[in-house]
């Protein structure tokens, strides 16, 4: 665990995967000096007190405690109900392990929104589930659901559940230059990223 500023929120990062677009565990890419997992990591732990590592096999040097994906098939669900069931806050914070340039001030803009079942960014129409800030009871009964009947798309818990989003003109001032929401799950995507990114 770590000293992170807020203790009324737990974070999750979702470690798991294929990766099969990729062709290596994202979480342990390299990422200007550091695995990708631990470069998140340990901006989730300067910002949050408690902070959970749900699946794969995430590097060592990853801040957090581990716990295993819940049973079902191979989904981004199963590491988002392990991390629920873990968190011991009423809200909690989730984030892929494929978002390297996911900024402080993107998730304390989650943190302070209005609060519902589920704050999820909306970047160019398309929702973001896997960073995104979630009430984790009603949440984690609707993910439940979902996964034990096969719907285990992350959209089908956000329609279940009151949600409300940060839209492109909401996201412009926390992310002005529309980086913190790039996905790397190609290494074209990683080559991307990198150059965007800073160490």
């Amino acid at each position: 665990m770590s000293s992170g500023s807020f203790d009324t929120i737990s974070a999750v990062l979702l470690a798991g995967g294929a990766s099969s677009r990729m062709g290596r565990d994202k979480s342990r890419i390299d990422f200007h000096g550091e695995p990708a997992a631990t470069r998140i990591t340990r901006l989730l732990a300067s910002l949050f007190a408690e902070v959970w590592v749900a699946g794969g096999d995430p590097p060592d040097s990853a801040v957090g405690r581990r716990i295993a994906d819940v049973e079902g098939p191979r989904c981004a669900l199963r590491g988002f109900v392990a991390g629920l069931e873990a968190a011991t806050r009423e809200r909690v914070l989730v984030v892929a392990t494929d978002l390297p340039l996911v900024t402080a001030e993107l998730l304390l803009a989650l943190c302070a929104w209005p609060e519902a079942d589920a704050v999820v960014p909306r970047q160019d129409g398309r929702l973001q589930p896997l960073c995104a800030l979630y009430r984790r009871d009603p949440v984690l009964a609707a993910a439940r659901e979902k996964l034990a009947t096969g719907d285990v798309a992350l959209r089908a818990v956000l329609d279940a559940v009151e949600t409300v989003t940060l839209d492109d003109a909401d996201l412009a001032q926390v992310d002005p230059q529309r980086t913190a929401l790039t996905n790397v799950n190609t290494p074209e995507e990683l080559a991307r990223a990198l150059s965007l990114g800073r160490s």
